[in-house]
C-alpha cells in the first residue's frame, strides 16, 4: 500500500511511519525538519518532500507529485498555549496553520488521489481534555477540524475520514507547554493503533485509551 504522512518529523508522525513501514507499507513523509526528514527517509526507505503544511501551494505540490494513495495521515500538530489576553499574532497563525488549515489543504487536494477504499487519519484531540486555561487555538482548531471532517464524510462516501482521539501523548510538543502530563501515552501506542484500524473497517473516530 501506498502511504503519506504529513508531520512525519514529530513524534506521532515518525512513530507512525516506522509502524506502516514496519507492516510493508510504501511511504512517501513529508515535514518542515529537512535533517530530522533526511534521517528517517534513510532509516525506513521511504520517499521524502519537506513541506510547510501552512502554505497551501506546498501541499498541493506534494500531492500532485505523489502516487495514487491508499492512505494518507495527517500527524502535524502545533499548541502555543497562553491566556487569550496574550494572544500572539505569530502563534495563533502557528496553531492554526498546523492543526487545521494544513489538514483541510491536504483533504483538498489528497482525497481526490486516493484509491477506491482509501483512508485518510487526522490528528484530533478530545474537547474534555483541552477545554483548560491557555488552550482556547488549540481547542478551536481542533474543533474545526472535526467539523471539517463530518463534512468531508459527506463529500466522499468511497473513502474513510477517521480522526484519531488519543489522550495526552508524550511527544516534543509538550515542550511548548512545560511538561508531559502524567499518564501520557508514547507516541508508538498511538501509531499501533492506527495501523491497526487501517487493517478493518473505516469509521468516523479512532478513541485510544492505552
Amino acid at each position: 500500500m501506498n502511504t503519506l504522512i504529513l508531520g512525519a518529523t514529530g513524534g506521532i508522525g515518525a512513530a507512525t511511519a516506522r509502524a506502516f513501514a514496519a507492516a510493508g507499507h510504501t511511504l512517501t513523509l513529508s515535514g518542515r525538519d529537512e535533517t530530522r526528514l533526511a534521517a528517517l527517509v534513510s532509516e525506513l526507505g521511504a520517499t521524502g518532500r519537506a513541506a510547510d503544511v501552512g502554505f497551501e501551494s506546498h501541499v498541493r505540490t506534494l500531492l500532485e507529485g505523489t502516487p495514487e494513495l491508499d492512505t494518507l495521515v495527517y500527524a502535524a500538530g502545533a499548541a502555543h498555549p497562553e491566556p487569550l489576553r496574550d494572544a500572539d499574532p505569530t502563534h495563533v497563525r502557528g496553531v492554526w496553520n498546523a492543526n487545521y488549515f494544513g489538514a483541510l489543504w491536504a483533504m483538498k487536494h489528497g482525497l481526490g488521489r486516493l484509491a477506491p477504499g482509501g483512508r485518510v487519519y487526522l490528528l484530533g484531540a478530545r474537547p474534555e481534555l483541552v477545554t483548560a486555561r491557555g488552550f482556547s487555538q488549540y481547542a478551536a482548531s481542533k474543533a474545526a477540524l472535526a467539523r471539517a471532517a463530518e463534512v468531508a464524510r459527506l463529500e466522499h462516501r468511497g473513502v474513510g475520514i477517521t480522526l484519531v482521539l488519543p489522550p495526552a501523548v508524550e511527544t516534543g510538543l509538550w515542550a511548548q507547554v512545560g511538561r508531559v502530563p502524567r499518564g501520557a501515552l508514547g507516541p508508538d501506542v498511538v501509531a499501533r493503533a492506527i495501523v491497526a484500524d487501517r487493517a478493518g473497517e473505516a469509521q468516523a473516530e479512532l478513541r485510544i485509551d492505552g
